[in-house]
């Protein structure tokens, strides 16, 4: 599917099946990930892929908000330098290439941010100096996924040239 594609059909996901993902679909996601921009080209992300079942437990009993990923085919933390200014934006970044890459691939994925940092930094090794900032959950979705993203038009979140100016039907 083309990126304009993937972007209009992704759905958020978190109920996955049980069948296997691919390790070729593991490391294109992961090559997603390497690829993306950084503000000045630091890439000072780094990435922990989780794959065992016991280990995505520990990332459920160590989120306030991801205990879903427990069913998940795979997991990845998102590591980042809290000292770099962008480190937000470059996860974000980052996340965004994985899950398109994902579903490219047929595989789902979810996100959350309701981390215990102290318990992430025990359970996954993290050093001091990087956050655990996001995870995504990646799997086969359990259902079949249908319908329509519920989202406002263009014309109520885009303006033209200035705040509160209507884009116009032209774009909306």
């Amino acid at each position: 599917m083309n990126a304009t594609e993937a972007v209009r059909t992704k759905l958020e996901v978190r109920e996955f099946s049980s069948k296997a993902v691919p390790q070729e679909v593991k490391k294109a996601v992961l090559e997603a990930a390497r690829l993306s921009p950084s503000g000045s080209n630091t890439q000072e992300w780094r990435f922990i892929l989780v794959e065992m079942r016991s280990s995505l437990g520990r990332l459920a009993d160590d989120s306030t908000s991801g205990k879903w990923v427990a069913g998940a085919g795979f997991a990845v933390v998102v590591c980042t330098n809290p000292a770099k200014g962008y480190h937000l934006i470059d996860a974000g970044r980052a996340v965004q290439n994985m899950e398109i890459t994902a579903w490219d691939h047929g595989v789902a994925s979810r996100v959350f941010t309701g981390i215990k940092a102290d318990e992430f930094r025990r359970d996954f090794g993290i050093p001091g100096d990087l956050d655990p900032t996001i995870v995504v959950g990646f799997g086969y979705p359990a259902k079949k996924l249908f319908g329509r993203k519920n989202r406002k038009p263009l014309s109520e979140l885009a303006y033209l040239e200035k705040f509160g100016n209507p884009i116009g039907s032209t774009y909306g």
